[in-house]
């Protein structure tokens, strides 16, 4: 396998994992319409890990004060608060789940279809782009109650369907519930971790009974590197764009990357 692909898959997954335009919807509409293959399930997974290490990189302290919180009985209110949102992320999780184990299947071949993508696409956007329109963006990451992340939480679960996103539906749930853009980006990219680290230890003994195929760990490799330096960068960016800048931007993409799958399909182009 060629390293320069590796990259090149690793890169894409890493900046569309993050960006709220479906890495899941992009894929399928490569596989669709240029014949780019998965590269195996061990490949797919050293990606998400890698995109894992992003996240768990960016947001180091978040994690480190959740983690030292959760060991120790402190009483202090940043310990407190620490253990807060590691109650709300685990609860935030709970519905994706759920999903991810009874939709697997159904995600991976019915809803996989460039017509049902096209859809999703747009139909996420025209949800994201009215939350930016409507959402008030007046309350701060401290404000964020259990209800919110229930709901946050169920937004993520509708993710499982390629076109949607995950950062989509988490951010555009955010946004609807009055959290500014920085706050709902922030707990939509913690959100992401648990749940992508828990599909990876989901699919390992499928892998181990596959077997690793030891000629192929430099091309795992390359793909990890790319995915996590380039989510890396996605994230630092992303959290610099919302300060200032709306997210409609990326629901007009979705609805042009929308149309213009729609008008291949009546070309005939697949």
């Amino acid at each position: 396998m060629n390293l320069l692909y590796a990259a090149f898959l690793g890169i894409l997954q890493g900046a569309t994992e993050f960006l709220p335009v479906s890495s899941s919807g992009h894929l399928a509409l490569a596989e669709a319409f240029f014949h780019i293959e998965e590269a195996g399930l061990t490949f797919d997974i050293a990606l998400h890990m890698g995109t894992l290490l992003a996240i768990l990189a960016y947001f180091r302290n978040d994690f480190y004060a959740m983690a030292l919180a959760l060991l120790s009985k402190n009483a202090e209110q940043e310990a407190r608060q620490s253990r807060r949102l590691a109650l709300f992320i685990a609860l935030a999780t709970i519905p994706a789940v759920v999903a991810g184990l009874l939709g697997e299947h159904a995600a991976e071949t019915l809803l996989r279809g460039p017509a049902t993508v096209a859809l999703s696409l747009a139909a996420a956007g025209l949800f994201l782009w009215l939350a930016e329109k409507m959402g008030n963006r007046q309350r701060s990451f401290s404000a964020i109650t259990g209800k919110d992340a229930l709901i946050i939480g169920l937004a993520q679960a509708v993710a499982i369907i390629p076109g949607v996103s995950r950062s989509g539906s988490t951010m555009t749930a955010g946004l609807f519930l009055g959290l500014d853009r920085p706050a709902t980006a922030r707990f939509s990219f913690l959100l992401s971790a648990p749940i992508i680290f828990g599909a990876g230890i989901y699919k390992l003994p499928k892998i181990f009974s596959m077997g690793l195929n030891q000629s192929e760990m430099l091309f795992y490799l390359t793909g990890f590197i790319a995915s996590a330096v380039s989510g890396y960068l996605v994230i630092a960016l992303l959290m610099k764009f919302v300060r200032t800048r709306s997210l409609a931007v990326f629901a007009y993409y979705r609805f042009f990357l929308s149309a213009i799958v729609v008008i291949a399909l009546l070309l005939g182009y697949q």
